[in-house]
């Protein structure tokens, strides 16, 4: 994969999938809508299953997983078909098993220790989580000029009143939202309303600006 996982798409969304038949309808509204990224949390039974079923049905996405927490669902994830990892903090086992699947991946971190020894691990792009419980942009602001190497992804209280304030900021390639996926949406198999979501994400501030 080329370009940085940061510079695909102003949004990633991130989703959790309760019902299985819901996978391929949702990452198929989201390519419709301009967002070829989705990004599966593994909170639920059928999270590894939604993403194999993705992976097979919907070419066109760049599915990857989300909240890895333990080694061993980085291997299950990369053995689902999941083309990139996320996850919500960082140790040194998760980051090798991440490292180990050969994907490319985001480790967490929500302190500037934990950047710092993200940093020393050779990483430059992070997700940032919680983001509004972690300081929000103030804190990424605040930052970037001490530690002007790293560059995140902010995940965590995001949404359309502040997406873009993020995106404004040097250090910040894109955001993790659940908005563009709403419960009510997809219970109703409103398909066209995650379309309409996706494309309102074309507004914002492209990464490659």
């Amino acid at each position: 994969m080329t370009a940085s996982l940061l510079d695909r798409v102003p949004v990633i969304p991130v989703v959790v999938i309760d019902d299985l038949d819901h996978a391929v309808p949702i990452a198929r509204a989201l390519v419709a809508g301009g967002v070829p990224v989705i990004e599966l949390t593994l909170r639920t039974p059928v999270a590894l299953d939604a993403i194999e079923r993705i992976a097979a049905e919907v070419p066109d996405i760049l599915v990857g997983a989300g909240t890895i927490i333990t080694p061993g669902q980085a291997k299950q994830a990369a053995d689902a078909g999941a083309q990139f990892l996320v996850s919500p903090g960082c140790t040194s086992g998760l980051t090798k098993a991440m490292r180990d699947t050969g994907l490319p991946h985001l480790p967490g971190a929500a302190t500037v220790s934990e950047v710092l020894t993200l940093l020393e691990a050779g990483y430059t792009e992070l997700k940032f989580f919680p983001a509004e419980a972690s300081g929000g942009a103030n804190f990424l602001k605040s930052i970037h000029s001490p530690i002007p190497a790293a560059r995140f992804c902010p995940t965590g209280g995001i949404s359309t009143a502040n997406a873009s304030t993020y995106l404004a900021l040097p250090n910040v390639g894109c955001v993790g939202g659940s908005w563009l996926t709403p419960g009510s949406a997809v219970a109703q198999e409103d398909w066209d309303a995650v379309t309409r979501l996706a494309e309102a994400t074309s507004a914002l501030k492209t990464p490659a600006q």
